[in-house]
Formats: structure tokens, C-alpha cells, sequence
């Protein structure tokens, strides 16, 4: 199972990295060359008495590619370019905001989202792992609105944006999207040559070059061309290290005709040793040096990734257009885990005996930490995920009579495959055996030095392989009753069908719950309705209703549950408000939302699940972006999260009982802010603020992660071709949890430590 990557492999990276490419943001006003001018008036009119006179004319604005406002969406089938025609929230965090704050990955750039938490990679769930309003957006995530549902880490260095848009939103998207949908934006060719370098480097010993190529050629032609590479030690953590480079070729032909077609491609490979965090002690992360790391020095996580994608999109007319999307996505995932699991004491003949509370569930106090052990646990597996999906859809702009309208048309359809083969190591603990999947023991406050034992050899478990197919069609409807009065109305029908199969239990003996063969299939309809009040440009209010659906086999993973489930049902409520201030220089936007689960999946006590839950989400945000001087922009937000599991496990005796829990990684209050002053144009200084609520390891509620406050600062000097930044993330060396998952009680993954970051950038 072990791959490795050969030095050869490693120096062409570093040599392509270093002197390929370039990295500009394309020309977001690049329609193809002017029009030809029309042939001089052979009957000019009689000049009059007197010239006419010319009015002054006051053009404001700034330097787009570095406004951290965006005003505008690239998702088609939202129904309107202009977010303040969206009746949901939608927050985008665009690349000059990246760029102020080094967000070199999709978690970092997120982070940006109040409401929004990290979850970490684990079991069948590796890769990014994002909560949005308290539900799991693992397979919500989309690359220029088509579905990423794959497991990998994303990388920004080939993306111009991330769009977040708020709640349910299966009328758009099709299944999943009860919390909302995160789309990533790529850069796309345009008709202006750019050329930009830049190299990287931390006090944590990470070296980084992005680079990017714009280049026209034919009067309405260009291709563009991103690349990465990365190596070195990622975090202040111990055995983080990485290996990843990335090459994103694009070509648009037809750039401002009425035929544009763009051809594109995502290849990446990563090698990364990934943290899995800290099991819990007392109901609390055990307390450790933050630089601990429970995994062992040959972990790996490698993954290569094939994205090709094809648009091609006609304008028929200046009201009539359509768009076809096709997408193919490869990922092959091949992981080495060893993670700390269980807290405990070496017995009297030093074999590992695991912490457990005393009577009454008083807390666990046998031993100091010096004293204490960590059982570490194998989740090796070989994932391959595939995915074809195409969109076609039409948009119509008609009136009939006095009332206009905008008119979305569509029909989606794809297939997904997955398979999952999975691996564990059996070891001892000074001699003595552990259970099955346990790797061995170590210190509770030390980094474990080595590899694996020779004595814990790679057993083969479970192998999974399923596979889907869905269909989708739509419409959306924006009526324009009057120029400040806009209904929004759509209907969406879908129809998923999954097959699961599992080696284990193939006989499907009776009394085992994991599942040999599982085939269903899902019939749904989702509604999205809204009213928009918009008194004048620069104001909006809204209120919306949305719905949305998870199948049970939406993830394609399933090892217990002998039966099939209905898929989970979900509706939200919105009420909000944007303003645009000071010229349309500065957006602001709150709103209030209620989100509710039905049907919810339960794990009972023999590992099956029911779908009797029912999880509510009631909150408020607020945000801004913008300029509030020509010198001085900001970008942040807060939002208040009220979650409960209304209805959740009621086992007999009530053991488990998660009814009017706190869902988990969901805190009460979230928030953050980032700005940057400008002086003379040439000095820039600026920071900000991050800030995540307590929060729960796990449904139960048994295991509680602390609030943190965290602030990064930068500043830059900017020439004319040239800019040097400098970043420093965790100034204070605040102790934090960045991520947790609910694995083995409820795991926790510490933050970074004080880093600091220097970014050389060359523009040509």
C-alpha cells in the first residue's frame, strides 16, 4: 500500500514552480476588441447657434483586484448576478482577500464565514470537512457550480474566489445543502497579458511558489495557466509535513462573441502528514504541549486529483442565453493514519489499561499526565471517488404585460462511484497485545519518534463500493411586479438512486448489522420561494423559504443499518437586509433564519441507525465588506447559532440521550474581522481577528472545546511590478482547537502556533 515519491519528481515540481508560470487576476472588464465604428453621417444636422456644454464628470472607484467587496456571483442558476437580487445571504471571499491574508487552502479562506467550523478528516470522511450553520457540508462543496463532492484537501492557488451561499438550497443544487453550499471559483482566461510570481516562506520551514500565465492570442482568444508548489513542515505541530504541487491549464475561445467556450483542468498531487488531534480527558481535550503528535513519523496521506471541466455558453440574444457544464473528477486517496485515541495507565505488567470515569461518573483522577498513556489506533484505507455531472440551462428574459421576468430553465445529470478499501495494523504495548486496530502506546505529553513497529503488520479489512446516478430539472422564476417589488419561485424535481456493497458480512448472517448489499432509490421535489423589496439601488429586503434533501446513501459510505432510510428532510426561513454605502464602496448585510432537519439519522446502541431526529438551527448575522475610506477596507461578520437536537437518541435507560443537545462543532457564537490601511499607496499594514464560541466534540455533549480568540497581522510594501508581505498568524500563541471530530468520544486537533509568513511577488 505504501507510495512514495521519487526525488526526480520532487525537483520538477520545484523547477516548474519556480520559473513557469504566473499568477494575475484576469481582466474582469475584458469583452474582445470594440466594435467597429459606425460609417460617418452623410447628412450632418446644422450645427446650432451655440456649442453644446460639456458637464464635469466625477469618476470614483478603486483598484479592483485588491477590493475585498464583491458585488456580484458567478453561479449561474442563482437567478441574478447581482447579489442584492439573491434572496439569501451570500458571502464571497475573493482573492485580494486571500492574497491579505495568505489562505493558501479552502479551510483557511472559509474561516472568513461566521457560522462556518472545521471538522477533521477521518474513517471514510478524509479531506475537507467544513460545518456550515451547524450541518455538515462535506458533499456541498462545488467547483464553478458543479458538485466537488470528493475526498481531498483543496488548494486556493487556482481559484479567484469562494462563494458561500446560506441554507438549504436543493431547488439550485440538488441534494445535500441543508446548511448551505461553498462553491470555489476558478481564475478564468482573459484578453489582457499577465504575468505574476510568487515565493513563500514560514518560520515553520515551508516553502511555497505559485505562479500564473495569462496570455490572448487570436483577437478573442487566451489561455491561462496556474501551478503550485509546496514542501516543508506546514504547522508548528510535529510531523506535519508536505509535499504538494498542482498545474490548472485553461482556454477560452470566443471571448466577448456570442459563443464563449472554456476548457479547463485541476491536476494535483499532494503527500501530506495530517494531524488527527487529541482524544478527550474529563470531558475536555486532554491537556498536552500543542506541538504533540500521536501519529507516527511514516503516516501519510497521498492523494492525486484530475479535474476537466468544459463550458460552453451561447447568448442568443440580450435576453435569451443558455449553458452547458461537463465535468469529469478523479480522486485517488491512499492514507497511513494513526491517530491517539484512548487516554489510560500502564497495568502492573505495563500493558496499556484504559481511563475510565469513577462511580457516579465522578472524573477520572488516577494519574498525573506524566504518568498517563495514549492507545493509538490504525485507519488505513485506499479511496478512489469518480464523478461525471452535466448541466445544461437556459435563461429567458421576457414581460408579459406589465411584469418582467427572469427565467431559469435546467436539467442536471450524474454518476458517482466510490470504493473503499480499508487496512489496519495490530500492535502491542510494551509486549502485551492490544485490542484489534490498535497500533501500540505511547507517552501522553510526547511526539511518538518513530514508524510503525515491525511487529504490526497491515491486515485488509472492508471493502466498500458503491455507486449512483441522479437527474434533476428545474425552473426559477424572478418576477419583477414592480422596479422595487421582485417574487422569486422555484420548483425542482430530482430522482437519486445508490447501490452499496460491503465484503464484510457477505452471507448477511443474521445478528450482524453491517450491511452486505444496499440499493435505494429517492424521489424528491424542492421549493424555493422568496420576496424582494429593493426601494432603490443601494437597499434590499427579503424574505425566503427554501427546502433541501440528504439520501441516506448521499455519501455512498455505509457499513451498518440493515434497512434502508428515508432521505433527511430540511426547509429554511430567511429574513434579511443589504445596503451598499458611501458610492457603493461599502456592503453590509444581516439577516435572521431558522433551519430544521427532519428525519435525522440516530445511531442506536447496535450501530444501526433510525431516522427519527429532528435538528434545529435558529440564528442571525450580520456582515460587511468594502471601503470605508479609498485607504482603508474592511471584511467580517458575527453570527449567532441557537442549535438543538429536538428529538435524538432516547436509549432505554437513557444512555446516549442526545435529545436537547447541542449539535456538535456548532458554537453559539462566532465572528471575525480583517482590515488593512493603505499609505501613499505604497504601505499597507492591517490584521485581524478570529473568534469561535465553545463548542461540543460530540453529540452527547460529553466532551467540550473551549472558545478562542485569535489575531494574525501583515503588512506589505507594494512597488509598481513588484510586492513584499509579510503575515504572522497567532500573534499571541494562543492555545486553540482548530477542528474536532466526533471519533473515539470526541477528538481535537490544536491550532497552529505563533508562524510567521514572508511573500515576495512579482508582476510582469
Amino acid at each position: 500500500m505504501t507510495r512514495t515519491i521519487s526525488a526526480t519528481t520532487a525537483m520538477a515540481g520545484l523547477l516548474f514552480a519556480s520559473g513557469a508560470m504566473a499568477q494575475q487576476p484576469p481582466d474582469q472588464n475584458a469583452q474582445g476588441p470594440a466594435p467597429t465604428p459606425p460609417p460617418p453621417d452623410q447628412n450632418p444636422a446644422a450645427p446650432t447657434a451655440a456649442p453644446a456644454t460639456m458637464q464635469p464628470v466625477t469618476v470614483t472607484g478603486s483598484r479592483p483586484s485588491e477590493d475585498f467587496q464583491t458585488t456580484r456571483g458567478s453561479i449561474f442558476r442563482m437567478g441574478a448576478e447581482n447579489l442584492m437580487d439573491v434572496p439569501q445571504t451570500v458571502i464571497v471571499i475573493n482573492r485580494a482577500l486571500m492574497n491579505s491574508q495568505a489562505a493558501t487552502t479552502l479551510d483557511q479562506a472559509v474561516r472568513n464565514v461566521p457560522g462556518v467550523t472545521i471538522g477533521s478528516a477521518e474513517g471514510g470522511t478524509i479531506g475537507n470537512n467544513i460545518n456550515l450553520n451547524g450541518f455538515s457540508a462535506r458533499t456541498d462543496i462545488y467547483l464553478d457550480g458543479m458538485r466537488d463532492r470528493a475526498q481531498y484537501y483543496r488548494d486556493t492557488f487556482a481559484l479567484e474566489a469562494i462563494e458561500v451561499l446560506m441554507g438549504p438550497s436543493s431547488m439550485l443544487f440538488g441534494r445535500g445543502s441543508t446548511g448551505g453550499v461553498i462553491n470555489q471559483v476558478t481564475k478564468k482566461p482573459g484578453l489582457k497579458q499577465a504575468t505574476e510570481l510568487s515565493g513563500q516562506v514560514t518560520t515553520n520551514g515551508l516553502i511555497r511558489s505559485t505562479a500564473d500565465v495569462n496570455t490572448p492570442f487570436g483577437e478573442n482568444n487566451a489561455a491561462r495557466v496556474n501551478g503550485m508548489f509546496q514542501w516543508g513542515k506546514a504547522t508548528t505541530i510535529d510531523n506535519t509535513n508536505v509535499l504538494d504541487f498542482g498545474l490548472a491549464p485553461s482556454v477560452k475561445l470566443g471571448i466577448g462573441t456570442p459563443t464563449e467556450i472554456t476548457l479547463g483542468a485541476i491536476l494535483q498531487h499532494r503527500k501530506d502528514q495530517v494531524n488527527y488531534g487529541v482524544p478527550p480527558l474529563n470531558g475536555f481535550p486532554i491537556n498536552v504541549p500543542r506541538n504533540v503528535n500521536y501519529g507516527l513519523s511514516d503516516d501519510y496521506t497521498e492523494q492525486d486529483v484530475i479535474q476537466l471541466n468544459a463550458t460552453v455558453e451561447h447568448k442568443f440574444n440580450p435576453n435569451f442565453r443558455a449553458r452547458n457544464q461537463s465535468e469529469f473528477l478523479w480522486v485517488n486517496t491512499s492514507v497511513r493514519q494513526t491517530s491517539g485515541a484512548f487516554v489510560g495507565t500502564l497495568g502492573s505488567n505495563f500493558g496499556f489499561v484504559q481511563a475510565t470515569n469513577g462511580p457516579g461518573n465522578t472524573p477520572y483522577s488516577g494519574a498525573p499526565l506524566n504518568q498517563l498513556y495514549i492507545r493509538q489506533i490504525s485507519r488505513d484505507r485506499n479511496i478512489n471517488d469518480i464523478t461525471f455531472e452535466n448541466q445544461s440551462e437556459l435563461e429567458a428574459k421576457f414581460k408579459t404585460g406589465e411584469f418582467g421576468h427572469l427565467l431559469l430553465m435546467g436539467v442536471d445529470l450524474n454518476y458517482e462511484s466510490y470504493t473503499n478499501k480499508t487496512y489496519t495494523r495490530n500492535g502491542s504495548c510494551n509486549g502485551i497485545a492490544l485490542v484489534a486496530g490498535s497500533v501500540g502506546c505511547t507517552p501522553a505529553g510526547y511526539t511518538v519518534g518513530g514508524g510503525t513497529p515491525g511487529n504490526s503488520p497491515e491486515i485488509p479489512g472492508n471493502y466498500a463500493s458503491s455507486s449512483a446516478w441522479g437527474f434533476g430539472a428545474y425552473f426559477n422564476d424572478t418576477i419583477e411586479v414592480t422596479p422595487w417589488l421582485k417574487l422569486v419561485a422555484g420548483l425542482r424535481w430530482d430522482v437519486y438512486g445508490a447501490q452499496v456493497g460491503n465484503s464484510i458480512n457477505s452471507a448477511n448472517t443474521v445478528g450482524n448489522t453491517t450491511t452486505p448489499y444496499l440499493f435505494q432509490t429517492d424521489f424528491f421535489t424542492s421549493k424555493r420561494g422568496g420576496v424582494i423589496i429593493e426601494p432603490t439601488r443601494q437597499q434590499s429586503y427579503y424574505v425566503s423559504y427554501s427546502t433541501s434533501f440528504n439520501p441516506s446513501l448521499e455519501q455512498l459510505t455505509s457499513t451498518t443499518g440493515t434497512q434502508t432510510l428515508p432521505p433527511e428532510n430540511n426547509e429554511g426561513f430567511e429574513a434579511g437586509a443589504k445596503y451598499e454605502f458611501l458610492n457603493g464602496n461599502l456592503s453590509l448585510n444581516g439577516a435572521i433564519f431558522q433551519i430544521t432537519k427532519y428525519n435525522a439519522r440516530t445511531q442506536n446502541a447496535d450501530g444501526t441507525f433510525t431516522p427519527t431526529g429532528t435538528v434545529q438551527v435558529q440564528g442571525a448575522r450580520v456582515g460587511a465588506a468594502g471601503r470605508i475610506t479609498p485607504e482603508w477596507q474592511v471584511f467580517g461578520g458575527y453570527a449567532y447559532l441557537n442549535a438543538r437536537i429536538i428529538q435524538g437518541i432516547t436509549n432505554i435507560g437513557g444512555v446516549g440521550n442526545t435529545t436537547g443537545n447541542v449539535p456538535l462543532n456548532t458554537p453559539k457564537d462566532s465572528g471575525n474581522i480583517w482590515t488593512t490601511y493603505t499609505i501613499k499607496d505604497t504601505y499597507e499594514i492591517g490584521g485581524g481577528m478570529f473568534y469561535v464560541g465553545q463548542r461540543y466534540a460530540n453529540n452527547q455533549n460529553t466532551v467540550q472545546v473551549p472558545e478562542y480568540f485569535r489575531f494574525d497581522a501583515t503588512a506589505a510594501y507594494k512597488a509598481p511590478t513588484w510586492e513584499l508581505r509579510a503575515n504572522v498568524f497567532n500573534v499571541f500563541n494562543t492555545m486553540y482547537y482548530d477542528s474536532l471530530m466526533a471519533s473515539d468520544g470526541g477528538r481535537a486537533v490544536p491550532g497552529t502556533g505563533l508562524t510567521g509568513l514572508l511573500t515576495f511577488t512579482y508582476r510582469m
